[in-house]
């Protein structure tokens, strides 16, 4: 229960060189304690907690809750905290208990803020209308609805309106905020870091104890939402952009209008209208990202797409399937759509749809574009890949909204592997059994590269212990399901049936679990004998790998253990 001030109060904080605009809107808590405000000029109605408590500022050193140096306009203040050195001012506020704010500038809110809550980006066709609306409960799997069944986002945009805005912004509980410039309409989670920041404005930071989020130096951050324990840090400028769960973007990063999801790690390079699903990794400077959709991809130094003919702008975008890469230099015009853990090299011109030839070496020259069919399924890279993506996702339980489905292989990749043994033989059929080379989609397959990819997609087929799959199998950013069960999901939103994003998230989490059976079978003898056969290539690649540098001969031996 708040209390005004004694007129005792009042004398000793004006004698600490406190002003007030009226100290009879200046509320206080029981545990107040005078002497820890100094310097303090109160604005309209302030309330203060307790002042009786201990604050960490960093491990090993600790101080008391305290407010000095300070501009305060309309203020809640909780329970100890430390408020210090506010070289602007701090208006329509509530700060929650045990808060450290120092060395700031300006933190503010201005008339009603939505905190970057419904905001409408286009993603993938720069040049669109816009398709995904960002917001708090945003994950990979509503964004792609989204993109791809307008209802979604109708019903999203319904959503968000049906919460009023607000007039104060949000500190939360143990929340660090220090040598920031301005923050403005900014609503902060508990537990979140916000260290050296430069300018944020219209956001929302979700953040908790065990997945806290962190903004560090000169960050711009504008017009977006960052989900629990996400780092946005070194320099990065982020607008009109959401940030998932455990995302890293960091070391000057540029990204507009773009969707980053669980793990994705972005450093040094820049992104535009670009969907990047989980484990999407860019590490490198000149490496641009723009008009594509990526997931459990690693973009070579260098990369880039094209999005603009320099005809109706920049309306034309792409698809790299779960797992692809790009090589250093790589250069793909969109439109263009690569199969699953397939890899790109040199500039692709020809805008090929290669989503049926999985797992392929995708080799631009210059005068030709080569396909190596299936091979990739041989490499210990792809092997690496598959094994680490589940022992590197880092978010803790309580903010694992986002559905990734790690297994190897499963329904999505065996329907590609499938349409590609077709497609492999029907161009023997229709271009001769004996021809030098096969040409599909503007690229050219060498014979024994058609006849080896064959033999990859057999032993594909034959390491999955399951049914092949009959009906078509999407992948929503990460989560595979049945298509059949989605366009459910969807007429239900269409008609009425759901009517919140919370639903959705829950129906999408059903469809999961019914459908993990399919791809988590016991193992077949055929089976078996394929994943022998498949490690044994894996192994020859990794020992011609390791032949190739200085390596000790231990490292091998280590990495070899790894794949009995």
């Amino acid at each position: 229960m708040k209390r005004e001030l004694t007129n005792t109060e009042i004398s000793i904080l004006e004698e600490h060189g406190c002003t007030a605009e009226n100290w009879s809107e200046i509320k206080v808590d029981d545990g107040f304690m005078v002497n820890y405000i100094r310097n303090v000029n109160f604005y309209g109605h302030v309330e203060i907690g307790s002042l009786s408590g201990l604050i960490v500022v960093e491990e090993g050193f600790q101080r008391h809750a305290s407010i000095t140096n300070a501009t305060l306009n309309n203020v809640t203040i909780g329970d100890n905290c430390l408020i210090e050195n506010v070289h602007g001012y701090i208006s329509n506020y509530n700060i929650s208990d045990g808060c450290y704010l120092s060395n700031i500038g300006i933190i503010s809110t201005q008339s009603e803020s939505s905190f970057g809550n419904g905001t409408l980006i286009s993603v993938l066709n720069e040049g669109g209308d816009g398709n995904v609306v960002i917001y708090e409960k945003l994950t990979a799997q509503l964004a792609w609805l989204m993109i791809h069944y307008p209802s979604v986002r109708e019903m999203a945009q319904k959503e968000i309106a049906a919460h009023p805005k607000a007039d104060r912004g949000e500190i939360g509980k143990g929340c660090r905020i220090v040598g920031t410039g301005e923050i403005s309409n900014v609503y902060v989670y508990p537990y979140c870091e916000i260290q050296g920041a430069s300018h944020l404005s219209n956001v929302t930071l979700l953040s908790s104890g065990d997945a806290p989020s962190f903004i560090g130096p000169d960050v711009i951050l504008e017009n977006s939402i960052v989900a629990m324990g996400a780092t946005v840090t070194d320099g990065a400028k982020v607008d009109n952009c959401f940030v998932g769960e455990s995302v890293h973007i960091g070391k000057g990063f540029s990204a507009e209008g773009s969707l980053f999801f669980a793990n994705a790690y972005m450093d040094n390079g820049e992104s535009c209208a670009a969907l990047c699903g989980p484990f999407a990794c860019s590490h490198h400077k000149s490496t641009l990202l723009i008009g594509g959709e990526f997931s459990f991809y690693n973009a070579g130094s260098g990369t880039n797409q094209s999005n603009h003919a320099y005809k109706m702008g920049p309306i034309h975008w792409g698809t790299l399937e779960r797992g692809a890469k790009t090589a250093s230099g790589s250069h793909i015009l969109w439109p263009a759509h690569i199969g699953v853990f397939s890899m790109v090299m040199g500039k692709l011109t020809t805008h090929p749809r290669l989503r049926n030839l999985p797992f392929s070496y995708v080799l631009a020259t210059g005068e030709k574009t080569y396909i190596v069919p299936g091979i990739n399924i041989k490499t210990v890279g792809t092997w690496r890949d598959i094994n680490k993506w589940p022992k590197r996702d880092g978010r803790p339980e309580s903010a694992r909204r986002d559905i990734i489905n790690f297994s190897f292989p499963n329904p999505y990749i065996i329907q590609f592997v499938i349409a590609g043994k077709e497609l492999l033989a029907t161009l023997q059929e229709q271009q001769g059994y004996d021809a030098e080379e096969y040409k599909f989609e503007g690229c050219y397959i060498k014979h024994k590269a058609l006849v080896d990819g064959l033999k990859y997609y057999d032993l594909t087929l034959q390491l999955f212990s399951g049914e092949a799959p009959a009906d078509e199998w999407l992948d929503l950013c990460g989560m595979i399901a049945p298509k059949k069960s989605i366009e459910v999901l969807v007429s239900d939103i269409e008609d009425g049936d759901i009517k919140t994003s919370d639903e959705i998230i829950e129906q999408l989490k059903s469809i999961d679990t019914q459908n993990k059976y399919l791809y988590s079978r016991p193992q077949t003898a055929d089976s078996a004998e394929a994943e022998n056969k498949w490690l044994d290539m894996v192994r020859r690649d990794a020992e011609k790998e390791f032949a190739m540098g200085d390596v000790e001969e231990q490292q091998l031996i280590d990495f070899l253990a790894k794949l009995k």
